[in-house]
């Protein structure tokens, strides 16, 4: 755990644990928010038959990235959210997304 605290530059054990729970709560939620998302789309498992599943995880991915910066700035930790999403996305290659002063 000293290793990931230093890493992520987090303080206390407390503000670790409050991470973890975001990541957690966020990972549940967006998972189910694909759902209703994939009903609006109209995206079907009978329409699209193999390749649903991997339609879904595509769309659950961004709306993973939205759901942990909004839940991590519900739990107080938006500066630390806010870092680790810029850095993930840069590492995709969506760095242009972010202009740096």
């Amino acid at each position: 755990m000293k290793k990931l605290k230093e890493r992520w530059g987090v303080q206390s054990n407390f503000q670790l644990a409050i991470i973890f729970i975001v990541f957690a709560i966020t990972g549940s939620a967006s998972a189910m928010a694909s759902k209703p998302v994939c009903i609006w789309l109209e995206i079907t498992k009978d329409d699209f038959g193999f390749f649903f599943t991997p339609i879904r995880l595509l769309l659950i991915f961004p709306l993973y990235q939205v759901l942990l910066v909004g839940i991590g700035f519900l739990f107080g930790q938006f500066p630390f959210f806010w870092q680790f999403e810029k850095k993930l996305l840069r590492q995709m290659g969506l760095g242009f997304l972010f202009k740096e002063k």
